[in-house]
């Protein structure tokens, strides 16, 4: 999640024309606290009932416990990019994600 944070302007375009939500198992008094703490410029929900870590694969062995899968959803509401496991200690799966960003991200402006 440190990663994503410090890499927020450059992968994700400031939140301009890009949504980022981390999703977790954990309550959400939990996860407003660590994005409060941590100073997290994106959003953060609770899937206490693992109900979207179900639907996307990412129940790991431990009931509770959710895999680091990264999904990217384009504008037309379609999986862009998956990556299950996510290999956030790999700096490349950054510069994977943000190519893939960098492709959904619409034109310019003319004129700009």
């Amino acid at each position: 999640m440190h990663a994503y944070r410090d890499q927020y302007a450059q992968l994700f375009n400031l939140g301009r024309n890009v949504v980022l939500i981390a999703i977790s198992a954990d309550p959400v008094t939990e996860l407003a606290a660590w994005a409060k703490d941590d100073d997290f410029p994106f959003l953060m929900a609770s899937d206490s009932g693992a109900a979207v870590g179900q639907r996307y694969g990412a129940l790991a062995s431990r009931p509770g416990i959710t895999n680091r899968n990264l999904f990217v959803v384009g504008p037309d509401g379609k999986i862009a990019y998956r990556a299950v496991p996510f290999r956030e200690i790999d700096p490349t799966a950054y510069e994977e994600l943000g190519a893939v960003i960098d492709k959904l991200m619409p034109p310019p402006p003319e004129g700009s």
